[in-house]
């Protein structure tokens, strides 16, 4: 079947396959949640709203992903009325929120039709710029004394196209200006609607930021969410830079990054604008806030703390609020189910303008996403992986604990002046980072009475075996998991784990505090180094995919992977 001039890749048997028996479904909360049942008839009628605006948010990263996106999905969905075919292939085009999309298997992007590929700088930049030419073209640039286009260029809201021999940076509120106005208009309604003041507050700022070309409104708005903690309703519009491979490229040109080095022009990847909605858990939260105490302390104790300000300081109160949340909707970046899904988030990012004027953070987890998992699976791999001994440590709300931990994590360590430096390692060194803070301070919150030391097993166990035990062999686009990697094969070689004859896990926990920091020590070593060859020599080095992984994998494919995510939306 052809779409638009473009065959469909798959047989409706094999979409068939793809969405029934190789996806998971994610099942957002509903109306019939207590939360949104206790909810004020006000803050309510704001939902909707916020639902509404998350929606058009969602058309805005369509069009930041490809091109084609919105064409296609217009197509397929009124194909898809009368056509069994058609709607097979839109459920895959609504996972991958795209026509396009990693699986998080597959080493190959996934693609819905025929002749329609990932481009490398989405639609952030003309589909027929490469990394070379697009060095060459800034170079020549800088060199007409055109910097602060190149800046405009280089920075992580703008949209950028050919204009003659040169480029041309377009910012997200004149580009998207039409879409913005509309998003702009739901929260205003919302924040008319809501009944918390600081909400309100929030949402007239965030209104104020999209249709005013302006990077203080973003400051702002950000600044007046980060500060949110008890308001009864979660909103948030993402601005995350995972998927450009254009901009990070001025980094392997030493010619072009010392010209920007010289003139103070930062290179910082293009935001994928994603929209979240839902509902405060207390509970969930109370846990997480737990966590949040001692974070001073652990700033304290981070490797090389000396050399370098971190988001968390010595004796003030840590900027930085925790919610959990029961998530109504998620769309645009969130949305995009490439080779997994967020199951929290701290924002803003190192990169934004809040954040280095002295803003807070927040932390936001997605009670939904992480109870979605295949516990019949999860089983049989601990019976065929694991040493039996092990297995009663084994609890996905473990896994959650960890998570806490890696969202904490992001607050600390080297600021984004040392990750954008790694050019396009930063995102795989960073959130590695992430996981090893997590796992290396896990121990002082058993040694301040957070945790038990059986709760303290029950973490390594459920990270090593749900997180490290990979599908498949990850590659560059896949951060969280090529830090995975890195920390499988260290710990291994470290012998803080190993296989015995049966090929069962085995863990030496007397070993492994002290293995994992001093993987932490090498990991901030190398941000601090902010040597892109010094990161790809340290990747390189521990993500060689070995005859056990390809073993574990294995077993995965034997028991049958799931790479595919389906978001069940259930609000309306």
């Amino acid at each position: 079947m052809k779409i638009n001039g473009y065959e469909i890749k798959y047989t409706e048997d094999e979409l068939a396959d793809m969405m029934e028996n190789k996806s998971i479904a994610i099942n957002l909360a509903g109306k019939d949640l207590d939360g949104y049942k206790n909810l004020s008839e006000g803050n309510k009628k704001a939902l909707s709203h916020l639902v509404s605006a998350a929606l058009m948010i969602n058309n805005v990263a369509l069009v930041q992903d490809h091109p084609l996106n919105l064409t296609m999905k217009k197509s397929l969905e009124k194909k898809a009325i009368t056509d069994s075919y058609a709607r097979r292939a839109l459920e895959l085009f609504n996972s991958l929120n795209g026509v396009a999309g990693y699986n998080g298997v597959d080493e190959n992007p996934v693609e819905v039709f025929e002749g329609i590929s990932l481009l490398k700088g989405h639609n952030f930049y003309p589909q027929d710029l490469q990394a070379e030419e697009f060095c060459r073209i800034l170079k020549t640039m800088l060199k007409k004394g055109k910097a602060s286009e190149v800046k405009k260029i280089l920075s992580a809201r703008t949209m950028v196209r050919r204009s003659g021999d040169e480029l041309q940076a377009i910012d997200y509120t004149e580009f998207f200006a039409e879409d913005f106005s509309k998003i702009a208009n739901e929260l205003e309604v919302a924040a008319y609607y809501s009944d918390d003041e600081a909400f309100k507050d929030y949402l007239g700022w965030q209104a104020q930021a999209l249709i005013q070309n302006n990077e203080d409104m973003d400051m702002l708005a950000d600044k007046h969410w980060a500060v949110l903690q008890d308001c009864p309703l979660e909103f948030t519009i993402s601005r995350e830079n995972y998927d450009d491979e254009i901009t990070p490229s001025v980094y392997n040109d030493e010619e072009l990054s010392l010209m920007l080095q010289q003139l103070k022009i930062e290179a910082v990847s293009k935001d994928m604008l994603g929209a979240r909605v839902g509902i405060l858990n207390k509970e969930g939260t109370d846990l997480i806030l737990r966590f949040k105490k001692y974070m001073p302390d652990i700033a304290k104790l981070m490797p090389y703390c000396d050399q370098y300000q971190q988001s968390v300081s010595e004796g003030k109160e840590v900027k930085q609020t925790m919610i959990d949340a029961d998530i109504i909707d998620l769309e645009g970046d969130y949305a995009q189910c490439r080779g997994g899904i967020t199951t929290a988030q701290n924002l803003p990012n190192n990169d934004k303008l809040a954040v280095k004027t002295g803003g807070g953070r927040r932390n936001v987890y997605h009670r939904q996403v992480r109870m979605s998992v295949d516990k019949q699976k999860q089983q049989k791999i601990l019976e065929r992986l694991v040493a039996k001994e092990l297995h009663e440590y084994f609890d996905k709300e473990a896994d959650h604990l960890f998570v806490i931990g890696h969202e904490n994590g992001h607050s600390l360590g080297p600021n984004s002046e040392y990750q954008n430096a790694l050019g396009k390692f930063k995102h795989i060194i960073e959130e590695h980072k992430a996981d090893t803070v997590s796992l290396n301070f896990m121990s002082y919150y058993a040694d301040k009475g957070v945790i038990d030391e059986k709760t303290l097993k029950k973490i390594y166990v459920s990270y090593i075996v749900g997180r490290l035990f990979l599908s498949s062999r990850p590659h560059y686009m896949l951060p969280h998991r090529m830090g995975e990697l890195i920390q499988f094969n260290y710990l291994l070689e470290h012998k803080a784990i190993y296989f015995d004859d049966e090929n069962k896990l085995r863990i030496d926990f007397a070993l492994l505090g002290n293995v994992l920091h001093k993987l932490l020590e090498e990991t901030i070593a190398v941000q601090l180094s902010k040597s892109p060859h010094k990161a790809e020599e340290f990747i390189n080095k521990y993500t060689v995919w070995s005859e056990i992984q390809e073993k574990i994998a294995a077993v995965h494919k034997e028991l049958g992977i799931k790479p595919y995510k389906r978001i069940v939306r259930n609000f309306a």
